[in-house]
């Protein structure tokens, strides 16, 4: 059996181990168009500092992933270095490797996850504690106290993402945290976006199950153990050198069992034709195309592309693929002495520096859209984490724009600006130096055609040997581990015969929101 897989991504490199792992004498190959494996889980390696492209948590409620991931990185078995050095506690697996001493490891580190608002941190998610109400004041933490009761007295039809969000926090929030910096993110209102969005990101959080949460937790003696709300993750695992060191760890042992990976290797045909997929057209660096027989397609690849590759498509189903939208961004990593943010937790830190791996700025005074502190997801990630600081600015965007097509001299100019204006930093003498990378099709996004993805999707299950997975392949805003799911089950219908594909575009479709506990 041939099977080819279109893309490395996390998806289409589990799809391929896992092919080769449990059945191997399946000839597989995987077509990768970058010259880096990971898609936009890779790490970008800078003179000397990494740069985790969108930020990845490895943590999943599904054990046969975090079971994929240890069998690749064992847990470490000693505190990383900053832990080490600040005596923090830490989570430990006896007999796993030092990260001091060896790199194949996973380290367990702190979640810290914040809103910057007005000058002011907030928890993320928004909740409603003393630190909330404080930098709120009691005017406005009154008016949204009384705007979150309105809303559970008259609910809104849920059919836009701006309804979601104000059935569930209240207008006052939701203006606050929600619309301004949904609409940086996608471009749109977000009274012009599906409930879709919310149901993938947001699931069941809410004010109330906040409030829920924080009394059961303040009288444990007098709640029912079942009964008490689920909480948000508080640790996380990560590879030592970011997320790209486990797709390229993961890659290489594919490779070891017999596996092809060809990069810089673009598909551009699809053969199809009768409800079945024949191979596909490649295009190498140099321009020349190869042809390429299979008996199953395994695809990762956005499905507008997908759909534009193949031949003889009612134009009504290649209409909707067209015009099925995606988000593009863009990072800006600065290298810098110091940030003016001063460390208020209880959490040690090299230098002092705050110890969140997310800043979420909500602010709609500047463009920027997120900020990753790379010295608190892992400190060998950082060259020198005892003197620098290394951060990547996240500024959201569409491929071909204007902000798209800046050169790298006006995005650290940007970034430097804003950065000023918000009181991170005090200048462009702050910034030691500056790298950018541009993403495209980061994230797929839930307007124009995507009301009607359910018809692409009932065309493609037509094909007895085609299969769509991971988080472009479905057009889905999976997280990594959603992505891998995508492969398990598709590996497991090919070994197992099974032609129902349901359990496969029926991933991350549960109600829970995803980083959550028991």
């Amino acid at each position: 059996m041939r099977v080819l897989i279109i893309g490395a991504g996390p998806a289409g490199i589990t799809a391929g181990y896992e092919l080769k792992k449990r059945a191997p004498e399946t000839d597989v190959t995987i077509f990768e168009e970058n010259g880096k494996v990971g898609g936009i889980s890779k790490t970008v390696k800078y003179k000397g500092n990494r740069m985790d492209i969108g930020g990845h948590r490895f943590f999943s409620k599904d054990t046969r992933v975090t079971d994929w991931w240890e069998s690749i990185m064992k847990t470490q078995g000693a505190p990383a270095y900053d832990y080490k050095v600040l005596g923090r506690d830490s989570t430990v697996v006896p007999g796993g490797p030092d990260p001091e001493k060896e790199d194949r490891v996973m380290l367990i580190r702190n979640r810290v996850s914040r809103i910057y608002y007005r000058k002011k941190f907030f928890d993320y998610p928004v909740k409603m504690n003393a630190n909330t109400i404080r930098n709120m004041g009691l005017a406005t933490t009154a008016e949204a106290g009384a705007s979150y009761l309105a809303s559970m007295v008259r609910k809104l039809p849920e059919d836009s993402l701006e309804n979601f969000y104000i059935n569930r926090f209240g207008k006052k929030l939701y203006s606050m945290f929600f619309e301004g910096y949904t609409e940086k993110l996608w471009g749109r209102h977000p009274r012009d976006i599906s409930a879709d969005w919310g149901s993938q990101r947001v699931k069941g959080l809410s004010i109330l199950a906040i409030i829920r949460d924080m009394v059961m937790k303040m009288s444990p003696g007098k709640v029912d153990a079942k009964k008490v709300e689920t909480s948000l993750i508080e640790e996380f695992a990560y590879p030592k050198y970011g997320p790209g060191q486990l797709w390229e760890t993961a890659a290489s042992d594919f490779e070891a069992m017999g596996g092809t990976i060809i990069k810089h290797a673009r598909v551009c045909g699809i053969s199809n034709t009768d409800g079945h997929v024949n191979g596909l057209t490649w295009m190498d660096e140099e321009g020349l195309t190869h042809e390429e027989q299979a008996d199953i397609i395994i695809s990762s690849m956005p499905l507008k592309d997908l759909v534009a590759d193949m031949r003889g498509v009612p134009e009504e189903i290649r209409a909707i693929a067209d015009g099925l939208p995606y988000r593009d961004f863009v990072t800006v990593g600065l290298l810098v002495r110091k940030l003016n943010l001063k460390n208020e937790t209880d959490i040690p830190t090299l230098g002092d520096i705050v110890p969140d791996n997310w800043i979420y700025v909500q602010d709609t005074g500047v463009k920027l859209g997120r900020i990753q502190v790379f010295n608190n997801w892992s400190p060998y990630m950082v060259k020198d984490p005892e003197h620098t600081v290394w951060i990547g600015l996240e500024y959201f965007c569409s491929e071909g724009d204007e902000y798209w097509t800046m050169p790298a001299r006006k995005w650290k100019a940007l970034g430097v600006r804003e950065l000023k204006k918000m009181g991170v930093i005090t200048g462009i003498e702050d910034v030691l130096d500056a790298h950018c990378e541009r993403i495209k099709k980061a994230y797929p996004a839930y307007f124009d055609t995507y009301q009607r993805i359910d018809e692409l999707i009932e065309y493609l299950d037509t094909y007895d040997n085609l299969y769509c997975i991971g988080r472009n392949g479905q057009h889905r805003y999976n997280n990594m581990d959603h992505s891998m799911e995508t492969a398990f089950q598709t590996v497991d219908n090919i070994l197992t015969g099974k032609k129902d594909r349901s359990n496969i575009w029926n991933v991350n479709t549960e109600k829970e929101y995803h980083e959550e506990k028991s």
